[in-house]
Formats: C-alpha cells, sequence, structure tokens
C-alpha cells in the first residue's frame, strides 16, 4: 500500500501552528542545507514562479523539478525566464533538501543541484536511494530565495503486497477556454499519482471567439523561444503549481505540444517534414524543460513513454501516441493534413498493417511489459480514444477519423491480441474533451466478448462536441456504455486490491476561479470480469 499522508494547504490560514503564505504554499523551518548557495542574479525577484513538481517515480525515488524564471514570460530569446545566458556558463547551483515530513525538520537528504543553462535554467534532479512505499517532501534554495514546499512519493517494490492506490488522470486544458480549478480540486482528492495524458498547453490561439485569458504572444509558437513562454505561461498557474506541489505525475503527450494532429514527421499544415521536426524539436525541449521526466532530449527526440509497478496491485503503462506515429491515412490532399475522414475502400492505406500508433519498437515494449506483468491490474495511460467510432460496413467497408485509434485499426488489432492475455487490462485516455467508457474487443461486434475496458477523461477546460454527435455514436455502437460532452473535469480511480472505481468528476462553472466539482458518474470493474458497471 502507498502511505498516503494528507498535505493541505489552505491559502491565507495556519495549519497546527505552520503559517501559510499568500501563495498558498506553507512557510516552514528555516532552510539549512549542507553548504549556502548564492544568488548569482542580478535581480532580486523569486526565481521560483513556476513552483516545483515531481514525477517518474520509482521504488527508491523520483525526479525532482524547478525553473529559475523571475520573469517568466521574458520575450528575450538569450535570457530565458529574464536570466541572461552569456552570464551563468553551463548553469546555476542551488541547494535542495528533502525531508519525512511536511514541516522539513526530518531532513533525509541534502545537497546541490544544477539548473541547466542549456535547458533555460530547468532543474531535473533524479533521487534515489531513498525508503520505498514513502512520502517525502523536498525544497529548493537560491540565496535567500526559497521554493515552495513540495510532496513526491516511492513506491511499493515491485511484486510486493499492495492493496490500495489512488490515480487520478486529466487532458486537454486550454488556458484560453477557462481557470484550472478542476487541477485545485483533484489536488484535494489526495491521490497518490496523476497522469497527465495531454494537451498540457495549447499552442493555438484563439481568432473568432471571446477567450477568459490570452495566451502568450497572442501567437502560435513555432521556436523554441516561442514554446517556453507557452509553457512557462501554465505554470504561473495557482491551480496547476498546487496540483504539481502535492501530487507525483507521469506525463505524456498529446498534439497541442507541437501542433494540432500532427502524426510522427507529418505537420497538419503539410509542412515539409525537414522543417516541422525543427520545429518538433523545439517544442520537445520545451516540454522536457517544464516536466520532472528522467530522460534528456536526443537528436531525435524524446523518449517519454514509460511503465511504474506498483508493488503487486498495478503496472501502469505511460505510451507516446505522437512522435512515433505513422502518418495519417492518405495524408496529402489539401484538407488532408491533420485528422480527416476516410474509408478503406477509397483509402486503402488505412488497414495497412505497416502502419503503427506506437511506432514497432514501442509495440514491441509494451508487449514485454504486459507479458511479464506481477500486477493484478494493467493500465494504459495514452492519449487518444481506443474503441472503434467509425462504421463497420456488410461489405467490410470501414469509416474512420485518421487521427484516433480508429485511423490505425491494424496497429489497435496488434494491441488488443496483448491486452486480451493481460490480467484485468484497463485503458485510460483523453483528447475528445468527453466523458466516456467502452467495452474493447477484438471484434467490434455486438455479440464480440469483452477483453478490456476504456475510461475517456473530459478536458480540464477545452470545449466539448456536440452532445447530438455523441448520442449518435452510443446508438451505432453497443460498445459504447457511456459518452457525456457537456461537462469539464477530470477522471479519479480507486483500486482496492479487487474492485477498480472510476469517478467522472465535473467541474461547475469552468470561468468561474472558485468553482465547484461533483461527482458526474462512477464505474466499477471487478477483478477477473471485463467490462464495467456503472456504480
Amino acid at each position: 500500500m502507498i502511505s498516503r499522508r494528507k498535505f493541505l494547504i489552505t491559502t491565507g490560514s495556519t495549519l497546527a501552528g505552520v503559517a501559510v503564505s499568500s501563495s498558498g504554499f506553507a512557510n516552514f523551518a528555516p532552510f539549512y542545507a549542507h553548504g549556502t548557495s548564492r544568488n548569482p542574479l542580478a535581480s532580486q525577484d523569486d526565481p521560483f514562479t513556476l513552483g516545483v513538481a515531481s514525477g517518474s517515480p520509482a521504488d527508491d525515488g523520483f525526479v525532482l523539478w524547478t525553473r529559475l524564471a523571475p520573469h517568466p514570460l521574458s520575450t528575450d530569446p538569450n535570457a530565458p525566464g529574464g536570466i541572461p545566458l552569456s552570464d551563468h556558463g553551463d548553469g546555476i547551483a542551488l541547494d535542495y533538501e528533502i525531508a519525512l515530513d511536511p514541516a522539513m525538520r526530518r531532513i533525509v537528504r541534502q545537497g546541490r543541484a544544477l539548473a541547466d543553462a542549456a535547458y533555460a535554467f530547468s532543474v531535473h534532479l533524479e533521487v534515489a536511494g531513498l525508503t520505498s512505499a514513502t512520502p517525502y517532501w523536498y525544497r529548493f534554495r537560491l540565496g535567500d530565495q526559497v521554493s515552495a514546499t513540495g510532496r513526491a512519493v516511492t513506491l511499493p517494490r515491485a511484486g510486493r503486497p499492495a492493496d490500495r492506490l489512488r490515480l487520478g488522470f486529466t487532458s486537454c486544458a486550454n488556458y484560453e477556454r477557462g481557470h484550472f480549478a478542476a487541477y485545485r480540486h483533484l489536488a484535494a482528492d489526495a491521490p497518490d499519482l496523476v497522469l497527465m495524458l495531454g494537451d498540457y498547453i495549447y499552442e493555438q490561439v484563439e481568432q473568432n471567439r471571446p477567450v477568459l485569458r490570452r495566451h502568450s504572444d497572442a501567437a502560435v509558437p513555432t521556436t523554441l523561444d516561442g514554446y517556453r513562454r507557452r509553457y512557462a505561461q501554465y505554470r504561473t498557474d495557482p491551480d496547476l503549481q498546487l496540483l504539481h506541489a502535492t501530487v507525483p505525475t507521469l506525463v505524456t503527450w498529446d498534439d497541442h505540444e507541437v501542433e494540432n494532429d500532427y502524426a510522427g514527421a507529418w505537420s497538419e499544415n503539410l509542412t515539409d517534414p525537414a522543417i516541422f521536426l525543427r520545429r518538433r524539436q523545439a517544442a520537445y525541449q520545451a516540454f522536457y524543460e517544464h516536466m520532472p521526466l528522467r530522460r534528456h532530449p536526443a537528436a531525435d527526440g524524446l523518449r517519454i513513454h514509460d511503465s511504474v509497478t506498483i508493488g503487486d496491485l498495478a503496472r501502469i503503462s505511460l505510451l507516446d501516441g505522437r512522435q512515433y506515429r505513422a502518418r495519417g491515412a492518405c495524408y496529402g490532399a489539401p484538407d488532408r493534413g491533420g485528422g480527416h475522414q476516410v474509408d478503406s475502400m477509397s483509402c486503402p492505406e488505412l488497414v495497412d498493417p505497416a502502419r503503427s500508433m506506437l511506432g514497432f519498437d514501442q509495440e514491441r515494449w509494451l508487449q514485454g511489459n504486459l507479458a511479464t506483468s506481477p500486477a493484478r491490474w494493467n493500465l494504459l495511460a495514452q492519449n487518444v480514444i481506443m474503441a472503434q467510432l467509425g462504421d463497420q460496413q456488410a461489405d467490410g467497408k470501414l469509416t474512420a477519423w485518421t487521427d484516433a485509434w480508429d485511423g490505425y485499426p491494424a496497429a489497435r488489432s496488434r494491441l488488443l491480441q496483448h491486452l486480451a492475455q493481460a490480467r484485468n487490462p484497463v485503458v485510460f485516455g483523453g483528447d475528445i474533451h468527453s466523458f466516456w467508457n467502452n467495452d474493447l474487443k477484438l471484434d467490434f461486434s455486438d455479440r464480440a466478448p469483452t477483453i478490456a475496458t476504456e475510461f475517456i477523461t473530459s478536458s480540464i477546460t477545452s470545449d466539448g462536441p456536440p452532445q447530438d454527435h455523441l448520442d449518435g455514436k452510443r446508438a451505432k455502437h453497443a460498445h459504447i456504455r457511456y459518452a457525456e460532452s457537456r461537462h469539464r473535469g477530470y477522471a479519479r480511480v480507486e483500486i482496492v486490491a479487487g474492485r477498480l472505481t472510476t469517478d467522472f468528476r465535473s467541474i461547475s462553472d469552468v470561468t468561474d476561479p472558485n468553482a465547484t466539482v461533483s461527482t458526474l458518474k462512477s464505474f466499477v470493474i471487478e477483478d477477473g470480469v471485463a467490462g464495467a458497471v456503472a456504480a
């Protein structure tokens, strides 16, 4: 079991004699590091404006993140976050502490970390050698400036008894469309781990409708400097900072971290791949700079697919459904750069088994990950809807929207074959701005048996599709058990040994920063029984 000691954060109040600042983060004991870091910044402004985060948990450690940015929206590309690159060589040294208590009195680790100049003065501190299944608290210091205190956890060792796990998963947070109250409520739910399944930022800028909050630069980013500012803008949001400070994350991407509906090297706008890959690399680097990730960017991209195993209870396989994709079927016509409708008769490429959503290396990795799992529950955390939404006609003609798993039916079939052999497979996804519960089948016909369950979360803020469109899909497909587009929010999952419960959590109004939350619908899966039932 993951031990969870709740860390309540209440703005402008006192908790058990501990003062809490107006920023909402507790001010605890003085920071006594092994040495005294010097603040080399000319400005004495707060360098920790983007908060802190933990992620990539293991049974003996995790990654701790922050980024120095006293002026996070600085427009000088030679001074990311307001820090001149020419003044600081390889980076800036700062202190860190890790403790067993939120008051930071029981220190178990302290030392120096590097805010790497090459990555916009971000810190990716890989910590190891800690006790398994344990919560820790941490903070950073630069001179007299101290960061917020964050919470991290280590996992139970793989195969060891674990009897309870609480997760959250999120998707599609468009800064222009609303406030991020959903993140605040998810933090209050006290999950052990949050899965962020894509569209953490949006590259788009609204041109036609009123917006609640305007995106940085009022322009679509295409360069490293532009993407850095967009991430920094999102990271200044207090509700997003709160979530990252209180809950560890596993993070994957979808399309808007780069460009809507891109696939591998293939742009929605039919941009020359050599040019588009330069933009993609800039976007990937900015993603890395703002996430608690272990792996560094490489010349050919950034590996983010990964897995964690929580004792004998659950294995989570985190997938990358964008970087290694084959291009969309019948890509190239003027209206066929991004997602588009095709059918297998006029576009036989749609059903070509040589096409992959994940890339064949990642497919093989996932196959092995499922085959060797010691866990009772095998969870796939990925970006887009997996269930069939297109039509299969009597003559064999298949229609599909190319940007979801429907656009890669042979690859989906291969994956479902492996899921059918796994114990209690459950798929999580997002992208479609609506809540779904689907039965997954080797053959999406009404009589085929269910082999796995899919839950799709709605968006944090992004507008949903028309409800009548979803109702039409449900009327055509018996494997779609629930589809609701009129609510924004997130999903909460509780696993207690023999039962997995998923709650769809609905935010009252994304335009209200003080929005409330309620449970819209709940589903239960019993150990050994494929398919969910409404709770």
